[in-house]
This record gives structure tokens, C-alpha cells and sequence, in this order.
């Protein structure tokens, strides 16, 4: 083999051969940590998509329950407002039925009134029209003759006046002598001696009169003292 055939070998230092290794390393390196930085980036971008995915369901779920809640006082507000409108219109009502009820009873009592007045002017007259006669009998016997006996015209007379009385319920209070005086029935009008018991009647002055449980009129009498 001649020296023009043989072929150049170029051998490579031991320093070279570790800087090549160094450079390929180098570059290995650069090449990991770009991936692993890429890697962190994509990481770091789906963490802060999801936190952004979560807090827009968490705002969408807190209006949700805000509206539902909005939703529930506008019914309840609604609610409170037709009750207020029934209770408006029954108050209303009530005002309209008490007036008609005082404007009935107003004209109630007008009524009840006149009924009074004229039960009272027909009684009135009920009772002139049957007193009348025996005041036109008193006048016939005042108009007999001088010296005529008047007693039994006096005494009819005196008999029908005492059934008008009896017919309107009114008796005559006329205790008898020795009775015991009722302060309630009996006006005392002088105090006298008499054989009769201490405080009891001794005359009847005047009748009184009763009607039913109501004294009229007391009677007016003497009371019985002891005899000196």
C-alpha cells in the first residue's frame, strides 16, 4: 500500500471528545428542560381554566338561589299585598254595615218613641173616656135639689170610679185602725193618743194608691201614741 493510497484518520483528542460530550449534553439538558418548562406551562393553564370553569358555576348557582330567593319575597310581597287589599275591603265593609246598623237603630228608636208617644195618648185618652162619665155623674148630683139625699148618687158614682181604678191596676192603700204603719205605704202626718197599740194606725186621713209593686201615692194617717 503506498503512502498516496492510504487514507487520513483524524483522531480526536481526549479533550475534544469531552468537550463534544459536554456540548451534546448541554443541548440535551436545554432540550428536557424546554419540554418540562412547556409541560409546566400546559399544567399551569388547565389549573387556571378549571379554577375559572369552578368559579363561574359557583356565581351562576349563587344567582340561581339569589333569584329563587328574590322570586320567593316578590310572591310573598304579592301574598301580603292582597291580603292587605281583603283586609281594606273588609275593613270597608264593616265601616259601610256598622253605619247602616247605627242608621237602623237611630230609626228604631224614632219609631219605638212614637209608638210610646201614641200608646201613651191613646191610653190617656183610654182612660179621660172613662173618667169622664163618672165626672158628668158628680155634676148630675151637685145639681139635685137642696136637701136631697145625695149619699147614693155619690156612692155609684164612688163604685165606678173604683172600677176604672181596679181596671187600670190601681188599688187604694187604706189601712185599718191597730194596723202597723209601713213606712213605704204610710205617711205619718201627726202623732195622737189613743187606746190602740203603741206606733200603729189610728186613722186614715187620706187613701193612697198602689199600682202593682209601685206606690202611687202614700196614705196619710194618725199614728197611736201612749196615753199620759
Amino acid at each position: 500500500m503506498s503512502d498516496d493510497d492510504a487514507v487520513d484518520v483524524e483522531v480526536e483528542s481526549p479533550d475534544d471528545a469531552a468537550a463534544d460530550a459536554a456540548r451534546t449534553n448541554g443541548t440535551a439538558d436545554a432540550t428536557a428542560e424546554g419540554t418540562s418548562g412547556e409541560s409546566a406551562g400546559a399544567d399551569g393553564e388547565g389549573r387556571g381554566a378549571a379554577d375559572r370553569e369552578a368559579l363561574a358555576a359557583a356565581v351562576a348557582e349563587h344567582d340561581e338561589a339569589l333569584a329563587r330567593e328574590v322570586a320567593a319575597l316578590e310572591a310573598e310581597l304579592d301574598e301580603t299585598r292582597d291580603e292587605l287589599l281583603d283586609a281594606e275591603e273588609e275593613i270597608e265593609e264593616l265601616t259601610s254595615k256598622l253605619a247602616r246598623v247605627k242608621a237602623d237603630f237611630s230609626n228604631y228608636k224614632q219609631r219605638a218613641k212614637r209608638k210610646q208617644d201614641e200608646i201613651r195618648e191613646r191610653a190617656s185618652e183610654a182612660l179621660v173616656e172613662r173618667i169622664a162619665p163618672v165626672r158628668n155623674d158628680l155634676l148630675r148630683a151637685l145639681d139635685q135639689e137642696e136637701g136631697s139625699d145625695l149619699r147614693p148618687g155619690v156612692e155609684s158614682t164612688l163604685e165606678k170610679f173604683d172600677e176604672v181604678l181596679a181596671d187600670e191596676g190601681v188599688e187604694p192603700i187604706d189601712p185599718d185602725p191597730g194596723e202597723a204603719v209601713d213606712p213605704a205605704r204610710h205617711q205619718v202626718m201627726l202623732r195622737v193618743e189613743s187606746d190602740r197599740p203603741e206606733g200603729t194606725v189610728h186613722e186614715v186621713y187620706e187613701p193612697g194608691y198602689e199600682m202593682g209593686d209601685r206606690v202611687v201615692s202614700e196614705a196619710k194617717v194618725t199614728v197611736s201614741a201612749d196615753e199620759e
